[in-house]
Protein backbone atom coordinates (compact mmCIF):
# COMPACT_ATOMS: atom_id res chain seq x y z
CA UNK A 1 0.00 0.00 0.00
CA UNK A 2 1.15 3.65 -1.19
CA UNK A 3 -0.45 6.22 0.81
CA UNK A 4 0.70 9.55 1.98
CA UNK A 5 2.46 11.31 5.13
CA UNK A 6 0.92 11.77 8.51
CA UNK A 7 0.96 15.55 7.76
CA UNK A 8 -2.07 14.91 4.41
CA UNK A 9 -5.26 15.53 4.86
CA UNK A 10 -5.71 12.58 2.47
CA UNK A 11 -4.38 10.70 5.06
CA UNK A 12 -6.38 11.78 7.77
CA UNK A 13 -9.47 10.97 5.86
CA UNK A 14 -8.08 7.49 4.59
CA UNK A 15 -7.60 6.88 8.41
CA UNK A 16 -11.33 8.53 9.33
CA UNK A 17 -13.26 7.00 6.21
CA UNK A 18 -11.66 3.34 6.19
CA UNK A 19 -9.62 2.91 8.94
CA UNK A 20 -11.86 3.95 12.05
CA UNK A 21 -14.81 2.37 10.01
CA UNK A 22 -13.11 -0.67 9.38
CA UNK A 23 -11.71 -0.70 12.85
CA UNK A 24 -15.77 -0.21 14.39
CA UNK A 25 -16.31 -3.44 12.74
CA UNK A 26 -14.46 -5.39 14.79
CA UNK A 27 -16.05 -6.73 17.94
CA UNK A 28 -12.66 -6.05 20.19
CA UNK A 29 -11.94 -3.28 18.97
CA UNK A 30 -15.72 -1.75 18.83
CA UNK A 31 -15.75 -2.34 22.56
CA UNK A 32 -12.56 -0.75 23.28
CA UNK A 33 -13.74 2.11 21.65
CA UNK A 34 -16.55 2.20 24.38
CA UNK A 35 -13.57 1.73 27.04
CA UNK A 36 -10.80 3.50 25.84
CA UNK A 37 -11.31 6.13 23.21
CA UNK A 38 -7.97 7.13 23.16
CA UNK A 39 -6.57 3.72 22.67
CA UNK A 40 -8.70 3.09 20.26
CA UNK A 41 -7.76 5.65 18.26
CA UNK A 42 -3.71 4.71 18.84
CA UNK A 43 -4.91 1.60 17.35
CA UNK A 44 -7.03 1.99 14.32
CA UNK A 45 -4.61 4.89 13.18
CA UNK A 46 -1.57 3.10 13.14
CA UNK A 47 0.25 2.39 9.69
CA UNK A 48 1.80 -0.96 9.80
CA UNK A 49 5.47 -0.74 10.02
CA UNK A 50 6.65 -4.03 8.19
CA UNK A 51 6.71 -2.68 4.98
CA UNK A 52 3.22 -3.42 3.78
CA UNK A 53 2.23 -0.05 3.77
CA UNK A 54 4.97 2.69 2.12
CA UNK A 55 4.69 6.65 3.13
CA UNK A 56 5.03 7.96 -1.18
CA UNK A 57 5.11 11.36 -0.11
CA UNK A 58 2.49 14.28 -1.13
CA UNK A 59 4.08 13.34 -4.62
CA UNK A 60 0.75 11.55 -6.33
CA UNK A 61 2.60 10.99 -9.36
CA UNK A 62 5.53 9.15 -7.62
CA UNK A 63 2.46 6.84 -6.24
CA UNK A 64 0.99 6.40 -9.96
CA UNK A 65 4.77 5.31 -11.66
CA UNK A 66 4.82 2.91 -8.98
CA UNK A 67 1.08 1.58 -9.06
CA UNK A 68 2.15 1.49 -13.16
CA UNK A 69 5.34 -0.91 -12.07
CA UNK A 70 3.53 -2.98 -9.25
CA UNK A 71 0.02 -4.09 -10.82
CA UNK A 72 -0.63 -5.85 -7.09
CA UNK A 73 0.21 -2.24 -5.18
CA UNK A 74 -2.83 -0.05 -4.17
CA UNK A 75 -2.34 3.62 -3.90
CA UNK A 76 -3.86 6.02 -1.24
CA UNK A 77 -4.91 9.73 -3.08
CA UNK A 78 -7.57 11.75 -4.25
CA UNK A 79 -9.94 11.52 -6.65
CA UNK A 80 -8.72 14.27 -8.95
CA UNK A 81 -5.76 12.55 -9.27
CA UNK A 82 -7.82 9.14 -10.03
CA UNK A 83 -9.53 10.91 -12.95
CA UNK A 84 -6.62 12.42 -14.57
CA UNK A 85 -4.81 9.01 -14.29
CA UNK A 86 -8.04 7.11 -15.39
CA UNK A 87 -5.85 5.12 -18.36
CA UNK A 88 -2.77 4.33 -15.74
CA UNK A 89 -4.71 2.91 -12.57
CA UNK A 90 -8.13 2.41 -11.28
CA UNK A 91 -10.17 3.32 -8.47
CA UNK A 92 -11.08 0.90 -5.94
CA UNK A 93 -14.72 0.04 -5.50
CA UNK A 94 -16.04 0.25 -1.75
CA UNK A 95 -19.47 -0.97 -0.46
CA UNK A 96 -20.35 -1.82 -4.29
CA UNK A 97 -19.89 1.58 -5.20
CA UNK A 98 -17.35 2.98 -7.83
CA UNK A 99 -15.38 5.75 -7.30
CA UNK A 100 -16.77 8.58 -9.70
CA UNK A 101 -17.72 12.24 -10.04
CA UNK A 102 -21.78 11.49 -9.44
CA UNK A 103 -21.03 8.98 -6.62
CA UNK A 104 -18.70 11.17 -4.81
CA UNK A 105 -21.21 14.24 -5.03
CA UNK A 106 -24.37 12.59 -4.24
CA UNK A 107 -22.51 10.89 -0.85
CA UNK A 108 -22.64 7.33 -2.01
CA UNK A 109 -19.42 6.24 -2.47
CA UNK A 110 -18.11 6.23 1.03
CA UNK A 111 -14.70 6.94 0.92
CA UNK A 112 -15.10 11.03 0.26
CA UNK A 113 -15.41 13.95 2.14
CA UNK A 114 -16.06 17.67 1.99
CA UNK A 115 -13.60 20.33 2.05
CA UNK A 116 -13.48 21.84 4.89
CA UNK A 117 -12.77 26.12 4.87
CA UNK A 118 -12.11 27.54 7.11
CA UNK A 119 -11.81 31.69 8.43
CA UNK A 120 -10.98 33.45 11.44
CA UNK A 121 -13.31 36.63 11.76
CA UNK A 122 -10.67 38.05 13.61
CA UNK A 123 -8.53 38.55 10.76
CA UNK A 124 -11.20 40.19 8.61
CA UNK A 125 -10.39 43.81 8.12
CA UNK A 126 -6.68 43.22 9.36
CA UNK A 127 -5.81 40.83 6.64
CA UNK A 128 -6.22 42.68 3.50
CA UNK A 129 -8.25 41.03 0.54
CA UNK A 130 -9.88 37.84 3.42
CA UNK A 131 -12.98 39.07 2.86
CA UNK A 132 -12.65 39.21 -1.04
CA UNK A 133 -10.90 36.45 -0.94
CA UNK A 134 -13.86 34.07 1.14
CA UNK A 135 -16.30 35.96 -1.61
CA UNK A 136 -14.27 34.46 -4.53
CA UNK A 137 -13.67 31.06 -3.48
CA UNK A 138 -17.53 30.59 -2.90
CA UNK A 139 -18.52 32.22 -5.99
CA UNK A 140 -20.43 30.29 -8.47
CA UNK A 141 -17.44 30.79 -10.67
CA UNK A 142 -15.44 29.34 -9.00
CA UNK A 143 -17.38 26.04 -6.73
CA UNK A 144 -20.35 26.04 -9.20
CA UNK A 145 -20.81 23.25 -11.72
CA UNK A 146 -19.22 24.91 -14.32
CA UNK A 147 -16.35 26.53 -11.84
CA UNK A 148 -12.67 26.75 -12.70
CA UNK A 149 -12.14 24.42 -8.98
CA UNK A 150 -13.79 21.71 -10.96
CA UNK A 151 -10.88 21.80 -12.76
CA UNK A 152 -8.65 21.40 -10.51
CA UNK A 153 -10.43 18.13 -9.03
CA UNK A 154 -13.04 19.89 -6.45
CA UNK A 155 -16.77 18.38 -7.29
CA UNK A 156 -19.08 20.71 -6.41
CA UNK A 157 -21.72 20.63 -3.61
CA UNK A 158 -25.78 20.12 -4.50
CA UNK A 159 -27.06 24.19 -5.90
CA UNK A 160 -28.85 24.15 -2.57
CA UNK A 161 -25.57 23.60 -0.18
CA UNK A 162 -23.53 26.09 -2.28
CA UNK A 163 -26.13 28.82 -1.40
CA UNK A 164 -25.72 28.34 2.27
CA UNK A 165 -22.06 28.00 2.13
CA UNK A 166 -21.79 31.53 -0.47
CA UNK A 167 -24.35 33.09 2.26
CA UNK A 168 -22.29 31.97 5.37
CA UNK A 169 -18.84 33.26 3.59
CA UNK A 170 -20.52 36.52 3.05
CA UNK A 171 -21.91 37.09 6.22
CA UNK A 172 -18.77 35.38 7.61
CA UNK A 173 -20.99 32.85 9.64
CA UNK A 174 -20.69 29.45 11.19
CA UNK A 175 -22.12 26.62 8.69
CA UNK A 176 -22.76 23.02 9.55
CA UNK A 177 -24.15 21.11 6.31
Amino acid sequence: VLGPPPTSGTRDAFVELVMEAGAEEIPFLKALKKSDRKKFKQVFGSMREDGRFIEAGENDNLIVQKLEANTSALGIFGFSFLDQNSDKVHGSIVDGTIPTFEAIADGSYPVSRPLFFYVKTAHVGVIPGLKEYVAEFTSEKAMGDEGYLTDKGLIPLPHADREKVRAAGANLTKLIL
